[in-house]
């Protein structure tokens, strides 16, 4: 926990793309996989509604996502738009501009920032997830809550069967 505070400096001095920079940010800000941060394209986002909308083809377990956006993800994805907002994805390809971000261009970012590789805290693009799940846990929001965000199914199947709750405003207000 202590830790996110010098990675955002770290990453307010970071000398890579923008773009780079703000799909980390984001990754921090909407606990997603980095398949559905670097394959999302604009037209899953409503940025007059807050939400971005994964289509369940795009999601691990193949049903839609639903993902409140705070404010600071809003101001970061006006920003982006500024910059890719003419293409079909949020992160396109630098060297291939219609397909998505490469799977490792977060983490060799991380590993230029001093945060994953030889030497580091070991620290990857989806661990953002971990922590995310980690910090809200331990300021008391509520499981199912924060397993709903991550888009986690329901182990239980009985439960899951029955119990369809999206928790939504909970979300929002967690986000």
């Amino acid at each position: 926990r202590d830790q996110i505070t010098d990675f955002l400096k770290a990453l307010d001095s970071f000398g890579g793309y923008r773009a780079t920079v703000i799909a980390l940010r984001l990754m921090l800000l909407t606990f997603v996989r980095t398949v559905e941060l670097r394959a999302a394209h604009w037209t899953e986002i409503d940025l007059e509604r807050a939400e971005w909308r994964i289509p369940a083809e795009r999601m691990k377990m193949r049903e839609p996502h639903l993902v409140p956006l705070s404010q600071q993800s809003v101001e970061l994805l006006r920003e982006l738009h500024t910059y890719t907002g003419g293409r079909a994805f949020l992160f396109p390809n630098y060297r291939n501009p219609k397909t998505c971000m490469t799977p490792t261009t977060l983490n060799r970012a991380l590993e230029r920032m001093g945060f994953n590789g030889k030497g580091s805290i070991g620290f990857s693009a989806h661990g953002f997830r971990a922590t995310a799940s980690t910090i809200l846990n331990e300021l008391g929001y509520r499981s199912e809550v924060i397993e709903r965000q991550l888009a986690h199914a329901e182990r239980n199947k009985v439960r899951a069967s029955y119990n369809q709750a999206e928790y939504l405003e909970d979300r929002r207000v967690m986000m």
